[in-house]
């Protein structure tokens, strides 16, 4: 059975010290959401700049990227339940002002070590502020309608973080500098931190104040490794010793966690948790829907620049509308809910987002932006956001409220996860079609292929939906 939660007169989550204001909340929550997801591909387009003025490798330049989503999905965990532990608002300051000084560390690095170093601390900063973001979110808007809402907000915030990566990256790069990609986060980071500590109000559920430190140690340690094992896949293949170690390594770890968890008095994730069939089937379905949105932003960015012949801040420009699509599907997606439910909107939009795909994949070397880009990525986007806005409720309205924050981070790992290993088997999927051409024919054969696939990843999405997700939720 899942614990419940410690509640003390130290501080009441039913019972802030002062009113609450909710829009104050929701602009913090958000405003923390965007920077975080932004920052895992706005740094793209700015890599080629990055390697001339820094002189980094070929390899040196993937880990400007590998070394954010490792430590950034290894540590979001145990970053969820310190939220629970120390206090929401606690951590959400926290992980904003390591976020941001290591921004401006990032934006001023003067070699290729400092870069990679600052990345990686960026990512431990995004661990601990992106579980907070949705956790004092949910802990301030009661369960219902209007937390449904401001889910959708959260999410649609999210997605356009995601979306608008290529153009703030291509945009800053042009204009200004490479360093402009980091150094941007710092007085966005300065202003929020400014308004979190006005406005934002303190909860937590234990007065004890223990972590469950073996469980921390093995979790981060197994997340960090299997991503390490999957960013791998990119540079040395997926047979090869160097891949395979560290997924076999990582996958021991995590089982050596669910051992200890088994046993542990105060765990740090409660296995009964995942008993409660909304937050196991939300996060299953997230994880599929990560591998294929996040593979989907690549692919099309990449098919834009290297077949179409758009430059890097062209191809931001042209992914606007289907960016626009994925909020605009977020914020319909609780107006949507209470009429069809749940589980059934997720399941629309992950099957209006594999017509999408399906449409993608019919891409030739010679398209038309309305046909090759625009159509097909205005159907994926809308349909990720009809799916991520309910998909996210399921999975935070149905534990309780002292795992509010694990839960938060748990949904923020199942998607990051599933994302970083669909983007890695995607890449191979596409490679292997190419078979090392690189005239724009031979690439967009890969990129459809890949797309196909990714539509047959979202209907298998689809069957578990139907098949695992609750048919009612706990909202109207």
């Amino acid at each position: 059975m899942v614990r419940a939660p410690v509640e003390t007169d130290a501080v009441h989550l039913s019972a802030p010290a002062r009113p609450v204001r909710t829009w104050a909340v929701l602009l913090a929550a958000c405003a923390g959401q965007f920077l975080v997801v932004l920052d895992v591909s706005v740094v793209n387009v700015a890599l080629p700049s990055m390697r001339a003025d820094l002189g980094l490798s070929g390899t040196g330049l993937q880990w400007v990227l590998n070394a954010y989503s490792i430590a950034f999905a290894g540590f979001m965990l145990l970053g969820g339940r310190a939220a629970d532990l120390f206090g929401r608002k606690a951590m959400f300051l926290t992980g904003l002002t390591v976020f941001t000084l290591a921004s401006l560390a990032g934006g001023l690095a003067q070699e290729g070590w400092q870069l990679l170093a600052a990345r990686a601390v960026q990512g431990l900063g995004a661990a601990v502020l992106a579980p907070a973001t949705l956790t004092i979110l949910t802990s301030a808007v009661p369960e219902g309608a209007a937390r449904t809402r401001a889910i959708g907000t959260w999410s649609a915030v999210g997605a356009g973080g995601g979306a608008a990566g290529g153009l703030v990256g291509g945009v800053l790069t042009d204009l200004l500098s490479w360093r402009w990609v980091l150094l941007i986060n710092v007085p966005v980071g300065v202003l929020v931190l400014a308004g979190a500590a006005l406005w934002l109000t303190e909860s937590r559920t234990e007065r004890v104040r223990r972590l469950d430190l073996p469980g921390a140690v093995l979790v981060t340690a197994g997340l960090a490794t299997v991503a390490y094992g999957i960013v791998q896949t990119e540079e040395q293949g997926w047979g090869a010793a160097a891949t395979l170690l560290p997924l076999l390594g990582g996958a021991l770890l995590l089982g050596a966690f669910v051992a200890v968890e088994a046993r542990a008095k105060a765990p740090l994730m409660p296995l009964g948790l995942f008993r409660v069939r909304a937050v196991s089937a939300a996060n299953a379905a997230m994880f599929v829907c990560g591998a294929a949105s996040f593979a989907m932003w690549f692919f099309m960015t990449v098919y834009a620049q290297n077949v179409l012949g758009y430059t890097p801040l062209d191809a931001g420009l042209a992914l606007i509308p289907s960016s626009l699509s994925i909020v605009l599907g977020s914020k319909l997606a609780p107006r949507l809910m209470p009429r069809v439910g749940a589980r059934n909107l997720a399941v629309l939009g992950t099957l209006m987002a594999v017509a999408g795909f399906g449409w993608q994949s019919t891409m030739t070397a010679d398209g038309t932006y309305l046909s090759s880009i625009l159509g097909p990525g205005l159907l994926m986007m809308t349909g990720m956001g009809l799916a991520s806005t309910p998909l996210a409720a399921l999975a935070t309205t149905g534990a309780a409220a002292g795992d509010a924050g694990l839960v938060s981070g748990l949904i923020n790992t199942s998607r990051t996860m599933g994302g970083a290993l669909g983007l890695a088997v995607l890449s191979t999927v596409a490679a292997s079609r190419t078979a090392g051409g690189t005239s724009p024919e031979a690439l967009t054969e890969g990129y459809a292929l890949a797309f196909r696939t990714g539509s047959g990843v979202l209907l298998a999405g689809v069957v578990l939906m139907v098949l695992w997700l609750p048919r009612r939720s706990s909202n109207p």
